[in-house]
């Protein structure tokens, strides 16, 4: 079953266009991992809202512990942003049902 990770990230001092150029260098990076199937990057539109969205979507829970266990952590004196917390679903596969015309 497809799992989506979804981490909160804020960012320091302001510096999306940082964290974005960031994000397009390294955008490809988890393509070839067994079990990937997709990510995005969620940019802040609303008033007052400054966190960006990392999703991730995995073919399955073991998929995405595989991943995360090779990653190296990074220097905070380095980064442009702070991990706030991580999400985690499945998706739901709706079965097709007739409408009964209500």
């Amino acid at each position: 079953m497809t799992i989506l990770k979804i981490n909160k990230l804020a960012v320091k001092d302001g510096k999306f266009a940082e964290l974005e150029k960031r994000f397009a260098q390294r955008k490809h990076s988890v393509d070839q991992e067994p079990g990937f199937e997709g990510f995005e990057l969620l940019r802040p539109t609303g008033e007052g809202q400054e966190h960006y969205f990392v999703i991730t979507r995995w073919a399955d829970e073991e998929s995405f512990q595989a991943w995360a266990a090779k990653r190296s952590p990074r220097d905070p004196n380095t980064t442009v942003s702070r991990a706030e917390g991580t999400l985690s679903f499945e998706v739901v596969d709706l079965p097709e049902i007739e409408e009964s015309g209500y």
